[in-house]
């Protein structure tokens, strides 16, 4: 079972979050020239096999945003931060 310790209510079962996507993408500017870039951004998503650093909103209690790094092959995870806190790629 994947277990997620929240930096705010402590560990929890990771059916309180909900995952969102890939936290080291970075997105295109805002305007119809870059639309290509948005849609490859939006709708292309890789499938990691080790080690990922995704976004995960804790939304049955808190409802924070955290960074959470972690092995999909393992489900081990290594690390959890709140997303304000996390280091720009």
């Amino acid at each position: 079972m994947l277990r997620i310790h929240c930096p705010y209510c402590g560990v929890r079962d990771h059916e309180e979050f909900s995952y969102f996507g890939d936290a080291t993408k970075v997105y295109p500017p805002l305007d119809a020239e870059h639309h290509d870039g948005w849609v490859e951004a939006v709708y292309m998503r890789d499938n990691p096999k080790g080690v990922h650093t995704e976004f995960w909103q804790h939304t049955l209690a808190c409802r924070r945003w955290l960074v959470v790094r972690r092995n999909t092959v393992t489900h081990d995870i290594l690390s959890v931060v709140p997303a304000r806190e996390r280091a720009l790629p």
